[in-house]
């Protein structure tokens, strides 16, 4: 695919690449101290709107987008769904996360666990998170990337490379504090980009009710989907893709392991300056966790009506490259290089935060463990060379990840984390919240829901490659048939019960533990008034109910 881009077009671009240098080589230079912590953590002094803008740029990668927008043109609005249930996750993160993990002055989750359990939790951790990050973030987003450089005349493997290292360049100079800020800025220009693509768009169809009747035009067609399709997030219980049990149950549990237990996501609101600012932030990014659904979901279902209308063109069956092909094809001068600055915007930022988090991770969870006086010099040129082999072995995977993506970009990355989230969520929050469960019933309940997780992980994969026959009517066939979401909750359940289980007959648990587990009154929870804080709560849920009312078969009728 050719690519018209005009002088102005690239001078933005230009532009947006000149800010992002501009504000990672000024991080870099106030880590006046040099320490770990402020390479790792930013110093911990960060504000709210630093924090929530982090946490919300971090989240929307391009794959993210381009997901979303392709699930658009595929008429799966369901998936929006899994942006929208973020929100709600985000107040569990703010209201009941953030006080353990700030007053435990720990930066990383696996650091956390070893103080709530033990060392092979935290070990077990460390390892799920790194291997995460490489099949279901560095390397998508990488992926994701190349994606898009490829629709504007690029080749593939050129747009990875190009990829990698123009984001590598400044995470590995100013580390968290440079993350963030240019994530704040990012931020900014993705939402401007987006917003600017979906109201062209509209405008091009006549407004909302233009295409709406290019969508009831094309449904009369043979293979097109139902108008009503296009704006419905709930499914029945027996759909084979998003059943609304799946979406309703299933869903959160991918949402808290994510947004709650993730080093990637968690380390933005670790550098909070106090627990205030932290909560405050995780509110701000769940009120723009709402808008995917109008920035990116709606512009893959314009993507589609302007496909209908012969406008533009893309491949159906590949309809996460619909976004990209709008803005190659349709926009005009000036537009198209802000739309693209805000892909690359979303790609960088993302990339940015998972090559952060996984060198926090290796450096402090590994490094420092075999070497306790390690001076900070050398943890943070270790944390540097990792991350760069992480790189290399996530450009590996793509091959391998591009089978399994027959549903899309999105639907892979929320299959994957399907598997793997479960019995992390479960050792998280029962951990928490009961006093009893302890390091043997977390340790075994991590092993087996990993165990039985990779198993259906690695027989989905083979099936789907034909080196795995898997005849009908066997346990193995229905094992393959149950839904993502719905396996998620059974594993959910499962280790749950093999975490009590196992933690009843276990050892009892050191003082150091027994104080961890005692926060909750620590937080002196009686003496909460109410506040600005809880208020954005309410009107947070609010607005999810509303949504979800809106996008429903009684509000599509009304």
């Amino acid at each position: 695919m050719t690519t018209t881009m005009s002088f102005w077009d690239i001078g933005i671009i230009l532009f947006y690449f000149a800010i992002i240098l501009w504000i990672a080589q000024w991080a870099s230079k106030s880590n006046k101290t040099g320490t770990a912590s402020d390479y790792f953590l930013a110093g911990k002094n960060q504000g709210w709107l630093v924090v929530g803008a982090s946490l919300f740029a971090s989240n929307i990668g391009s794959e993210i987008i381009l997901g979303v927008s392709g699930a658009g043109a595929r008429a799966n609005m369901p998936m929006a769904n899994f942006e929208i249930i973020a929100s709600l996750v985000l107040i569990l993160l703010g209201w009941v996360f953030v006080p353990f993990y700030l007053r435990t002055g720990v930066y990383t989750m696996p650091e956390f666990l070893e103080k709530r359990y033990s060392k092979a939790c935290r070990n077990y951790l460390s390892v799920v998170s790194i291997l995460a990050y490489v099949i279901t973030k560095i390397s998508l987003i990488i992926f994701a990337g190349a994606l898009v450089f490829e629709t504007i005349g690029v080749p593939f493997w050129t747009g990875a490379i190009i990829t990698v290292i123009a984001t590598g360049f400044y995470t590995v100079l100013g580390g968290l504090k440079a993350v963030i800020y240019t994530d704040m800025v990012q931020a900014v220009i993705l939402l401007v980009g987006a917003i600017a693509v979906t109201g062209f768009g509209l405008y091009q169809l006549g407004g909302w009710d233009g295409m709406v009747a290019t969508l009831e035009l094309a449904s009369k067609t043979d293979g097109n989907p139902p108008t009503e399709r296009f704006f419905n997030l709930w499914r029945p219980m027996s759909d084979s893709e998003y059943p609304w049990t799946g979406m309703l149950f299933g869903a959160p549990i991918l949402g808290v392991w994510y947004w709650c237990t993730d080093q990637y996501i968690v380390q933005r609101t670790l550098s909070a300056k106090d627990i205030s600012n932290a909560r405050k932030g995780a509110l701000f990014a769940g009120y723009l966790k709402l808008l995917p659904v109008f920035i990116f979901f709606i512009p893959g279902v314009i993507a589609y009506a302007l496909l209908q209308k012969g406008e533009i063109n893309f491949v159906l069956e590949n309809a996460d490259q619909a976004l990209p092909a709008m803005i190659n094809s349709f926009l005009p001068i000036g537009l198209k290089g802000l739309a693209i600055a805000g892909l690359l915007a979303a790609l960088m930022s993302s990339l940015s935060s998972a090559f952060n988090s996984s060198s926090t991770l290796l450096t402090i969870d590994f490094y420092k463990q075999y070497k306790p006086n390690a001076t900070d010099k050398s943890l943070v040129r270790f944390g540097q060379i990792a991350t760069i082999v992480l790189v290399i072995v996530s450009l590996g995977w793509i091959p391998f990840m591009r089978s399994l993506m027959d549903g899309g970009i999105f639907h892979y990355l929320q299959s994957v984390q399907a598997y793997i989230s479960p019995p992390i969520a479960a050792v998280f929050l029962f951990g928490l919240f009961y006093k009893w469960i302890n390091a043997k019933g977390a340790i075994v309940a991590l092993w087996s829901g990993f165990i039985i997780g990779i198993f259906r992980l690695v027989t989905e994969f083979m099936s789907k490659e034909g080196s795995l026959v898997v005849e009908k009517g066997t346990i193995l066939y229905y094992f393959l048939e149950i839904n993502f979401l719905h396996f998620a909750l059974f594993l959910f359940l499962l280790c749950a019960v093999i975490l009590a289980f196992v933690s009843r007959f276990g050892e009892s648990k050191s003082e150091a533990q027994l104080t961890l587990v005692t926060f909750q009154k620590n937080i002196e929870i009686k003496n909460i008034q109410w506040s600005k804080d809880a208020t954005l709560t309410v009107l947070l849920v609010v607005f999810v109910l509303a949504l979800w009312a809106l996008f429903s078969p009684i509000g599509l009728a009304g």
